[in-house]
């Protein structure tokens, strides 16, 4: 299966940027950096519907 781009918006910095997802890895969270502040960030994944997963952003440290 492909990874899907999602588009996530950074809770520090604001600004849009694209998460790419594997959605043959099933519901996960993980730590990635702000692609524009680099400033880490959780993203927890949710795949009820592979083909649009449902992400969702917030700083590592909250």
């Amino acid at each position: 299966m492909e990874l899907i781009a999602v588009d996530v918006q950074c809770p520090h910095c604001w600004e849009h940027f694209e998460a790419l997802v594997d959605p043959s890895q099933g519901d996960q969270e993980y730590v990635e950096d702000c692609h524009i502040c680099c400033r880490p960030l959780v993203l927890t994944v949710d795949l009820t519907d592979p083909e649009a997963p449902s992400v969702s952003v917030t700083p590592e440290n909250d």
